[in-house]
């Protein structure tokens, strides 16, 4: 009795262990979805990224819905993914990341934004020794400029490392990014990967087969 009980047991723990994986690997496939609708939200603006910077870039983050809250002193929170263009053209598997920091200024109320990074090149990403990493102190950062062509706005080719374009209820919203660190999310790439590993190596990996990334990829492609 005391043998099936201890089996029953095991049983039960093996289960809601598998259901907490799922639901992990769940959450993380809703981010990647929730990424390609910010790309496609962003396609379908009258006042888009310039196609000038989409074809020079070497890397991308994109953070779904970050929680940007002020009053005088801002904080920043948000998750999401990043995802560097191979020696071919093709895009990365997506690492997933995590987004903090906080500002002083001017700055009153909570707003929901859309963020997306443009990173001029990739090893801002591939060769940081770190975990983590500072907008504006390890990278610098701008605002982007913005319209379907910008070839005015040549600032892009010279300059600033890293390129914003952040977006709230279907404007474009400026905010203040220096000092934000972003981090590489270990607990969400073991998630979805099923094992433990790195950033660097999630980009150098063979292409995922998952729905989510395939359609990402493709998403980001077409932006062009």
């Amino acid at each position: 009795m005391k043998t099936a009980n201890f089996k029953g047991a095991l049983l039960v723990c093996a289960g809601l262990l598998f259901g907490a994986s799922a639901y992990a690997q769940d959450k993380e496939q809703k981010k990647i979805e929730s990424a390609t609708t910010v790309l496609t939200d962003f396609a379908a603006m009258k006042e888009s990224i310039p196609s000038e910077l989409l074809v020079v870039t070497q890397g991308i983050i994109i953070i779904p819905k970050m929680i940007n809250a002020g009053l005088v002193v801002g904080a920043k929170r948000g998750k999401g993914i990043a995802m560097v263009k191979n020696a071919d053209g093709t895009w990365s598997n997506p690492a997933f990341v995590t987004m903090t920091g906080g500002s002083v200024g001017a700055q009153i109320g909570v707003q929901s934004v859309d963020l997306v990074l443009i990173f001029r090149r990739s090893k801002s990403l591939t060769e940081i020794n770190k975990s983590s990493f500072t907008l504006g102190g390890d990278v610098s950062v701008a605002a982007g400029p913005v319209g379907r062509s910008s070839t005015a706005n040549t600032d892009y080719k010279l300059e600033a490392e890293v390129y914003s374009y952040s977006r709230s209820k279907g404007l474009f919203a400026g905010i203040s990014l220096n000092g934000a660190s972003l981090d590489f999310d270990a607990t969400a790439n073991k998630n979805f990967y099923g094992k433990p590993t790195t950033a660097s190596a999630i980009f150098k990996s063979p292409a995922s087969k998952s729905e989510e990334v395939t359609t990402l990829k493709s998403t980001l492609s077409a932006m062009k």
